[in-house]
């Protein structure tokens, strides 16, 4: 039975933010994720915006964290080598909207954000296609998009290149209080922990119960997106939304931070066995082509390369961040839906301070840094040719419609954190996420993902377990191979 200081539960963004706050103190931290890579529930599958903190009601966590985590991004992301993109953004309102938009700007306000109202002219001179409806827009200079899941995985590989342990496919089965601390025990061993954290995301009240601690009553979200070709980039500038409703904050489009644009999401509401449903409905992706046309009419839905479904939990109306009246040393995070993206670095902060405090742990004397990382894309043509001397596997083109090299997903395999599915290099170096989503390069994938794990190919997935690729030899009869 493996001893650690404190134990973080869930491998989402919020996770990973307080696993890497951990690991700059003196401690033996431990992630547990039930899936085959962090970064695979909502953390996967989401509008990937910054929000300025408008929307939060004041006096909220919410507000607090959103505001603070907002802040933080500019200088995240750069450290961790993130694209993050401060774009803005607009809230668009049709003739009788002005109310709603005061509205917002007075909570905007409350919460010492940046925002202006702003008339159809000022908001042509953002958003040239912006639907002849649309008279006046609040306009928030300080919201960004950000790569969700690169991100998540930045976080995680620096939290390990600062001493902390990873273990994916480790579902939490059992969570006991014993005299020392906590007893933990996965699918596939147990472990001690003086301190634990419940960042279990949809998974988080099931946590709580095995441990008898309170479930809050839950409601879980299934929205639509549609991806378009990053060749349609330059049809909307900023994030434009509707003005929100009591289902959220509506259908939006916007710019992504790798350079596609999102269209989404809808909002339909599913049981709690179904929290992590990411199937996509034909009544949804009807309902995002209708509330596109009202905000982008310009937008070219024959550009779409990709179609998806993310989920968010929510418990009331504000963010569960605290520390169980019942069970010391026991800190739990719940409901950190939307804005939870933008909260998740100041969130992060908070809980590892919490957690600290409590343990007396001592900050590190030094906070490593992830080493730079090629990209062929974004490299000049005298890198390029330097890194390809060093080493031919840079020069060897594996995704064509991204231009990612044999040798980036090399460096994905051998991160921190090591890529282990197709899905994980995906995610990481984006091989598959341009117009054909694959279908040149996953083959490619495959076979260097069978040669450098030294598996064969039928054992190659693109996710979790049961997801193999190419289990069988279509051509000898359908033998498993």
């Amino acid at each position: 039975m493996e001893k650690f200081d404190v134990v973080v539960i869930g491998g989402g963004v919020v996770g990973t933010a307080v696993l890497r706050s951990l690991s700059a103190y003196n401690a033996k931290i431990l992630l547990l994720e039930k899936s085959s890579d962090v970064a695979s529930g909502a953390s996967r599958a989401n509008s990937g915006i910054v929000h300025a903190g408008y929307d939060a009601e004041p006096g909220t966590k919410k507000a607090y964290f959103n505001v603070k985590g907002a802040a933080m991004f500019p200088a995240l992301t750069k450290a961790l080598g993130v694209p993050y993109r401060m774009v803005g953004s607009l809230v668009a309102a049709k003739e009788g909207g002005l109310p709603a938009l005061q509205e917002l700007k007075a909570r905007g306000d409350a919460n010492g954000v940046k925002t202006e109202i702003i008339s159809r002219e000022e908001i042509l001179r953002l958003e040239p296609n912006i639907g002849p409806e649309i008279t006046y827009a609040l306009y928030a200079p300080e919201a960004g998009v950000v790569s969700p899941y690169k991100l998540t995985i930045a976080q995680a590989d620096q939290a390990v290149v600062n001493g902390a342990t990873i273990r994916l496919e480790e579902k939490v089965v059992a969570l006991q209080k014993s005299k020392d601390g906590f007893i933990l025990r996965t699918e596939k061993g147990e472990y001690t922990a003086s301190y634990v954290i419940n960042a279990a995301g949809a998974g988080a009240s099931e946590v709580n119960a095995l441990i008898g601690e309170y479930a809050p009553m839950e409601t879980h979200g299934v929205g639509d997106y549609f991806i378009l070709d990053s060749k349609e980039a330059g049809v909307v500038n900023t994030v434009v939304f509707p003005l929100p409703d009591e289902k959220g904050k509506g259908i939006l489009v916007g710019p992504t931070a790798d350079g596609n644009v999102i269209l989404g999401p809808t909002s339909r509401k599913v049981p709690h066995e179904r929290a992590e449903e990411n199937e996509v409905t034909r009544e949804g992706l009807d309902l995002v082509r209708e509330g596109v046309k009202r905000l982008i009419p310009a937008v070219n839905l024959r550009s779409v390369i990709r179609v998806y479904a993310g989920t968010r939990t929510a418990v009331g109306s504000d963010f569960i961040i605290e520390q169980s009246a019942r069970f010391p040393h026991y800190f739990m995070l719940l409901g950190i839906c939307s804005p939870g993206l933008t909260s998740a670095p100041a969130i992060g902060e908070y809980v590892a301070a919490a957690a600290a405090e409590a343990l007396g742990l001592t900050k590190k004397k030094e906070f490593l840094p992830l080493p730079a990382r090629f990209h062929l894309n974004k490299s000049s043509d005298e890198e390029i040719k330097q890194k390809v001397a060093e080493d031919p596997a840079y020069g060897r083109i594996v995704c064509r419609c991204e231009k990612v090299t044999e040798g980036e997903i090399l460096d994905a395999i051998r991160s921190p954190l090591p890529a282990h599915t197709v899905d994980a290099i995906k995610r990481r170096v984006r091989a598959g996420m341009g117009r054909c989503q694959g279908g040149f390069c996953r083959p490619r994938v495959m076979e260097i993902l069978s040669r450098e794990l030294n598996v064969p190919l039928s054992s190659v997935r693109m996710g979790d377990k049961g997801s193999e690729i190419a289990p069988y030899e279509v051509k000898e009869g359908y033998e498993k191979v």
